[in-house]
């Protein structure tokens, strides 16, 4: 599974950051990091649990 990140669309509201700390953080600027471009199979689920989160769909999981 892959995961991407729209950075100009994410406006830094951190709900994927709270729902999976191990694939998803936010920079200084509050705008998404990916701890993954390929998600482990163990971290999957939450990758697309922090994807479905987000209130812009600035997240995209694919595969």
């Amino acid at each position: 599974m892959r995961i991407a990140a729209d950075r100009d669309r994410c406006e830094g509201h951190g709900l994927c950051a709270d729902v999976a700390p191990e694939v998803y953080e936010l920079d200084d600027d509050a705008i998404v990091v990916l701890l993954h471009e390929t998600v482990p199979p163990e971290l999957e689920r939450k990758a697309e649990g922090g994807a479905r989160v987000c209130p812009v769909a600035a997240l995209r999981v694919e595969g």
